[in-house]
């Protein structure tokens, strides 16, 4: 057995439902101490975190990722235990295996060959490691990061192991992410008997021309890097379940995932022109979680392109597509940003896996990366 693979297993046996890390942490300090690493747990709340750095010295090479998983679902919809790692046909299934156990196993399994292969280098390896990301994302990265750069402790290079490749190891990684903000919007009507409409004030009704303008406005058109805004409806909710009442409010809730063409502020106003313009007497609650980042082409870029290609033989797309990912709270410091990690077409699904050959397979990107940032000559 690969010692990636058996670093995922040992993972995935941790029942670590965000933002519980139930141990996982632990097994992975253990291991990075044997090799020399300043290991500093950081607890938010209920949110273990761990920040663990080994040299003093720039430039300063992040590893970072996540313990946590999201539930598992109805247990009888798994062929087997969720949290038992089980190889079938090729494939190691469990929770957590592609999301995002296995890159974090194939990155720690990669810096340790890196370093008993490179006793010599310039520079420091670091890893950043929260229970929080599937979850508020409030006492995980963002506050480790908030507490690095208190204390001027600067990244140069992040690599975000979340499961980014589509069918192929290496064949598209994460130069950006877009930005999310949500809404919850109660439009406020008079509730009445169906039969007497004109002494009511029916929401839904009310509602609807600002619902048809709201899905089918153009929020701007994209740029070079990103796609163009957009807009969904994830929750709308009226009435008192009887067939015999005008609802008095309807509650709706939506969310924009936003390019770096258009800024929060002016799509807060564009909404709130739209419902003004409606004349429709509303209370608006606005929840933003996340500005869109782009790492534009450098160092790191370029490095993890060719290190794909030397492994892989494949250019891999550049993509900033997806929903967001802590990679958010890195970026605006300046951290040259990228993910790449395992394929993700079975991510938060039943019967979650990877492909039992993507994981040493990951791991050699993985090294190959360290190898030309720390060591140009090779």
């Amino acid at each position: 057995m690969s010692a990636t693979l058996a670093l995922t297993e040992e993972l995935i046996r941790c029942p670590s439902i965000t933002p519980d890390d139930q141990g996982c942490q632990k097994i992975i300090a253990q291991r990075l101490k044997k090799f020399g690493f300043h290991i500093e747990p950081m607890r938010f709340n209920q949110v273990d975190n761990l920040w663990a750095r080994l040299g003093t010295k720039g430039p300063l090479i992040v590893f970072a990722g996540h313990t946590d998983v999201v539930p598992p679902g109805p247990l009888d919809a798994w062929t087997s235990n969720p949290f038992e790692p089980q190889i079938r046909e090729g494939l190691l299934y469990g929770r957590g295996a592609a999301d995002m156990k296995s890159g974090l196993a194939a990155m720690i399994v990669a810096v340790e060959n890196f370093l008993k292969r490179n006793l010599e280098y310039t520079g420091s390896i670091a890893f950043l490691i929260t229970s929080d990301e599937e979850g508020a994302s409030i006492d995980g990265t963002k506050r480790v990061v908030e507490t690095l750069m208190d204390r001027h402790e600067k990244m140069d290079y992040c690599i975000i192991g979340e499961a980014t490749s589509n069918h192929l190891i290496g064949d598209q990684i994460r130069v950006g992410r877009r930005g999310s903000l949500s809404g919850k919007l109660t439009i406020i009507g008079k509730q009445g008997h169906v039969a007497f409409p004109h002494l009511a004030k029916n929401p839904i009704h009310l509602v609807a021309p600002a619902l048809h303008e709201l899905t089918s406005t153009v929020w701007d058109e994209g740029n070079d890097y990103f796609p163009p805004t957009t807009f969904q409806i994830s929750n709308l909710h009226a009435g008192t379940g009887a067939n015999n009442v005008i609802p008095g409010q309807l509650q709706m809730q939506f969310n924009f995932r936003f390019s770096t063409a258009v800024t929060v502020e002016e799509l807060q106003q564009r909404v709130t022109t739209i419902l003004e313009k409606n004349k429709l007497e509303f209370d608006l609650q606005w929840d933003h979680s996340g500005q869109p980042f782009l790492t534009h082409q450098g160092t790191l870029i370029h490095t993890v392109q060719k290190a794909i290609k030397e492994v892989r033989g494949l250019d891999p797309v550049l993509s900033t597509g997806g929903g967001t990912s802590d990679g958010r709270f890195i970026a605006p410091t300046g951290t040259e940003v990228i993910e790449l990690g395992p394929c993700n077409a079975s991510v938060h699904q039943v019967n979650e896996h990877v492909r039992v050959s993507d994981l040493d397979i990951l791991t050699q990107v993985y090294e190959k990366i360290l190898e030309r940032l720390f060591i140009p000559t090779l």
